[in-house]
């Protein structure tokens, strides 16, 4: 029987693989790759040369069978995800518990992780956080889904997509309040960029984004204003409405509830462009 090597790659930066991954791939007897477009630019740098299959979320169903088969009869297989470690937000999950199941032995090879990279530079407490993946792409799913973490006192970490990037800030700001934040774009790659600031300040601040992104915030601190800004959002709407110009609606709200007339006057901005 074979054995499953789970082997973390790098995410951006191609040096940063650790000396066991190279000596592993070169070892294995297939090498399973989620990209494998992405997987032989890695392999070409380090004079790797051996067998390399596709395993990806479109032919995991099929491929699954055929993988515990040739973990069973034939030997090793070094698997890989397009970026980081392998069953984070990846194919990987299925085939690692298949083996599991089939007592075939599994060896975690550790290494870069989009997550763990942007936390340990957020500037965020890192003793406690939540991890929750990819937000979801409609609105009221996402919003549903942040409303549950709003007394939630770890750091959340989550991943989003440049086109959803605007969209997401903006329901954390709703749902979350105006918290600190570090967003990560293009992390060790050539036009990596770390923004640390409020969730309104990062919507300022990345007009245009561009690349792939991993947010941090900051957990509940008992002091958020989520119901103010759930409120100041409502007051807005309503006050459009009635015909009122941004100038007085804004300083109307901003005197019920306390929020800056900066933050409300992004809210009509945002309200004006998602009618």
């Amino acid at each position: 029987m074979g054995t499953l090597y789970v082997i973390a790659t790098p995410i951006g930066n191609l040096e940063d693989i650790t000396l066991r991954g190279i000596r592993l791939l070169k070892e294995v007897d297939l090498i399973a790759a989620e990209d494998t477009r992405k997987a032989r630019i890695l392999l070409k740098k380090y004079d790797i040369s051996n067998r390399l299959t596709s395993y990806h979320e479109q032919n995991k169903v099929n491929k699954l069978p055929h993988m515990i088969r040739f973990l069973k009869e034939k030997g090793n297989i070094g698997l890989i995800s397009e970026a980081g470690t392998p069953g984070i937000n990846d194919p990987g999950y299925e085939l690692i518990n298949a083996a599991i199941l089939e007592e075939i032995p599994i060896v975690p090879v550790p290494g870069p992780s989009a997550p763990i990279t942007a936390l340990s530079v957020s500037g965020l407490p890192t003793d406690q956080f939540i991890y929750i993946g990819y937000l979801p792409r409609r609105t009221n799913e996402r919003r549903k889904l942040l409303q549950s973490f709003c007394s939630e006192h770890r750091t959340i970490v989550c991943l989003e997509t440049p086109h959803r990037l605007h969209a997401a800030l903006a329901d954390i700001a709703a749902t979350l309040g105006n918290r600190k934040t570090a967003v990560h774009r293009e992390l060790t790659k050539l036009h990596e960029e770390i923004f640390r600031g409020t969730v309104q300040q990062s919507l300022e601040h990345f007009t245009q984004p561009k690349g792939e992104f991993t947010i941090v915030l900051e957990g509940s601190t008992g002091s958020d204003t989520v119901e103010d800004t759930l409120r100041a959002e409502e007051l807005l709407k309503k006050m459009r409405s009635r015909g009122y110009s941004a100038k007085d609606a804004v300083t109307k709200v901003s005197e019920a509830t306390g929020l800056s007339r900066k933050e409300l006057y992004g809210m009509w901005l945002r309200q004006l462009k998602t009618k």
